[in-house]
């Protein structure tokens, strides 16, 4: 549905570039129970691609984390200078969806962080520490924070639930938002409310609404598991092709809407097929494994990979898209026990206007804020 709204402030699209990428050091050992001691190395190989183009921002805990944080990023060659710490505590650190998300001006190209309410999924019972993370990088950036009210209400709203192409459309799932049952962000919220607030502080007056997420996604239906853009007018979408496969039959419905599904200018959005690999199931649970999860840095594209035969597939189909970067497998195979993989754990930050003045990243670390 299109609507319309003077918009001041926008999302830019991930492709984009970037001032930084903000990431949270792991610390939280049942996101990955019984399997955590990897977790960090994994950590240290997303910095090391993502670095080599742009400044990457890592919360912390506290001294002792950053430095556990910094001996492991110099033993895989991660050059310090393109790293800054934050001392902000958190619940969990999946910075796509409690970190700071940012907008841009259309007047004058300046970045504000946008915050949203962030309730852990509406499942899990710590999430006070990670709502704080955007006033505090707002603190720290010395940025302008801008609250996402509506109706008197601050909205609940995860970044991995939506993908934007920057130019007015966003695509998000009805299972995640519009569930009236189950992990209900906004209680009451009806279609037409989430796409006034997109329209409003988002710059998408054009909401392209899908049904429901992969099997084994805890969040109830994020949309970076299943369909990213990856230009302005170009979708991928991943598919199943084994039918019995409980993801067959849910990105096929997916597909059929994209087929009536139309960009913010009117014209129809283009889809390319990406494959799934096979099922990845740990002590008993399919975990939410999927090539559409990655994540468009300055320098590379980085994607999850499962040691699965689609994993070249995948990366294939990637590297033709991107053809201006180089598209990058990380294994993801430890990860996804936590139930995400890399676009879950990384939030964009745009470029401001040239007129910005850029923070020193070479500094050591920043505290401000860090007890507010």
């Amino acid at each position: 549905m299109s609507l319309s709204f003077p918009n001041p402030w926008f999302m830019p699209a991930e492709w984009e570039p970037h001032d930084a990428t903000w990431v949270g050091w792991p610390h939280n050992t049942t996101d990955w129970p019984g399997k955590f001691g990897p977790i960090p190395w994994a950590f240290a190989g997303i910095v090391r691609v993502l670095s080599r183009g742009e400044v990457v921002r890592i919360l912390v805990e506290n001294a002792g984390h950053e430095k556990t944080a910094r001996r492991i990023l110099t033993r895989v060659g991660v050059d310090s200078k393109y790293v800054q710490f934050f001392r902000f505590p958190t619940d969990r650190g999946w910075t796509r969806d409690s970190g700071p998300m940012f907008m841009r001006s259309s007047k004058d190209g300046s970045t504000s962080i946008l915050k949203f309410g962030f309730s852990a999924w509406a499942k899990y019972p710590e999430w006070k520490k990670d709502a704080k993370v955007p006033e505090r990088a707002a603190k720290s950036l010395k940025k302008s924070l801008v609250r996402a009210e509506h109706n008197g209400k601050l909205m609940v709203l995860e970044g991995g639930s939506i993908d934007v192409n920057g130019s007015g459309t966003i695509i998000t799932t009805e299972e995640c938002l519009l569930d009236p049952n189950v992990q209900v962000r906004n209680p009451g919220y009806t279609r037409k409310d989430y796409e006034e607030v997109f329209a409003r502080f988002l710059g998408a007056t054009n909401t392209v609404w899908l049904n429901k997420g992969i099997a084994g996604d805890d969040t109830h239906g994020h949309v970076d598991d299943l369909c990213r853009f990856v230009n302005r007018t170009t979708v991928v979408l991943a598919m199943e092709k084994n039918s019995s496969d409980p993801n067959s039959r849910i990105l096929q419905e997916n597909r059929e809407r994209l087929q009536g599904a139309r960009l913010e200018d009117n014209s129809p959005i283009q889809v390319i097929d990406l494959p799934m690999p096979s099922p990845v199931v740990f002590d008993g649970q399919r975990l939410p494994a999927s090539y559409a999860n990655f994540y468009i840095g300055n320098a590379a594209v980085i994607v999850p990979t499962f040691n699965d035969p689609n994993d070249r597939t995948a990366l294939g189909i990637l590297s033709e898209i991107f053809k201006d970067r180089p598209v990058v497998g990380i294994h993801a195979l430890d990860l996804v026990w936590g139930l995400g993989t890399l676009h879950c754990l990384t939030q964009q930050e745009p470029k401001s206007a040239p007129s910005a003045q850029p923070l020193d990243y070479r500094s050591t670390s920043l505290t401000a804020g860090a007890r507010g």
